[in-house]
């Protein structure tokens, strides 16, 4: 008997997977109307799914407490599911509201995506939810379609203001390739990015601080950006060129916004130097973009902790080629660019550091690009 029928005594009618992501360089310039490059993990929320001849929604996590979230339909409505079943049944609230037919639905979710890494375990829910509705339902709901949606569950219904990119890298992302993304009309294209070939490895260092954004840091983040677009007269800190950035941080008169400014418009700037680098086949020489990245988002937007910077700074002194932090910050993970060689001592070199200043182990693992979200079985 498979977990699915062992919660709900009923086959399964499909499986679904949707990844967690890494974001290359582009950090919190998607709900700017950006540049963002993420990429896709091996590591996925699943779900498996049978049909219902009711109206209800039934949610089991294999890593929750054993209980089963149980709403209808027709009862759906922000605050009325709460925790980690809010993700899934706020997809399910958005897809009745767009006016789409569906019906009930029992779900068992397993995921290995670090939870509260900063590795958009949220986001993977969120599509594989979307994907596995929209195939059930006949609804035909495209990569991008399936990113909106999941983005409005977790705006609206959830509660937290975030950007696109982490629902379109798992919805659109592609085995062995990073996804170079506009987020103003999701223009995209997908870049190679064999790290293998040019003997490179991408580390992933999750701290193991949890992050979260339940304290309104991250929302203060966009109304800062808001407050600097509106002083600036354009719609989005998108509209204001590198090359004008000095004369428009002279109009600024409040600090704060002046440095979130200043963060946004030379991190879309990084993205474009980041994917001008690999298309001329010069993967190395992304490193030092990486961490001026990484030092922009601690000291311009403010969003790096103690634990990120030190992860930056001992794998930098081990050799790396460039490491920042990745996600929305406040915890959660880094990326260290290395050379295959170098990978384990670089790693070592971060977990002692680690030790020495009395913080967890933190998880080390590569980061292989990886396919997006995916119907396993039928």
């Amino acid at each position: 008997m498979t977990a699915h029928e062992d919660v709900y005594g009923v086959p399964a009618d499909g499986r679904w997977a949707a990844p967690g992501r890494v974001n290359l360089i582009g950090e919190h310039t998607d709900y700017n109307e950006g540049f963002v490059m993420p990429f896709a993990l091996p590591h996925n929320a699943v779900a498996t799914v049978s049909r219902r001849t009711d109206r209800l929604l039934r949610l089991h996590s294999a890593d929750g407490d054993g209980g089963i979230t149980e709403v209808s339909l027709d009862d759906l409505a922000p605050g009325r599911v709460t925790g980690w079943a809010a993700y899934p049944a706020g997809v399910a609230w958005v897809l009745l509201a767009d006016g789409h037919e569906l019906g009930g639905a029992d779900i068992h979710f397993t995921s290995d995506v670090p939870v509260g890494a900063g590795l958009s375990s949220s986001a993977a829910l969120e599509v594989v939810t979307a994907l596995a509705l929209s195939d059930l339902n006949g609804l035909g709901l495209t990569p991008d379609e399936l990113a909106r949606v999941s983005q409005r569950a977790e705006n609206d219904f959830v509660g937290m203001p975030c950007g696109i990119l982490d629902q379109m890298a798992s919805a659109a992302c592609a085995a062995g390739e990073v996804l170079f993304l506009d987020t103003r009309d999701l223009a995209r294209r997908q870049v190679p990015f064999a790290m293998d070939e040019a003997g490179l490895r991408l580390l992933v260092v999750d701290t193991r601080v949890k992050h979260s954004h339940a304290d309104g840091a991250y929302a203060r983040r966009r109304a800062e950006c808001e407050a600097g677009a509106a002083a600036l007269g354009v719609p989005f800190l998108r509209d204001v060129p590198f090359d004008g950035l000095d004369d428009a941080l002279a109009r600024l008169d409040d600090p704060v916004v002046r440095r979130r400014v200043r963060h946004v418009v030379t991190e879309d700037r990084r993205v474009e130097r980041v994917i001008g680098l690999l298309d001329a086949g010069r993967p190395r020489d992304i490193g030092p973009v990486l961490t001026e990245g990484h030092a922009s988002l601690r000291d311009d937007f403010e969003v790096s902790c103690p634990e990120l910077d030190l992860v930056v700074e001992a794998s930098g002194t081990a050799g790396a080629l460039g490491a920042r932090m990745t996600g929305g910050g406040f915890g959660g993970s880094a990326i260290v660019l290395v050379e295959a060689a170098s990978a384990e001592a670089v790693g070592e070199a971060v977990r002692e550091a680690f030790a020495a200043a009395g913080y967890a182990e933190p998880r080390v693992f590569e980061a292989v690009p990886s396919a997006g979200a995916r119907r396993l079985t039928r």
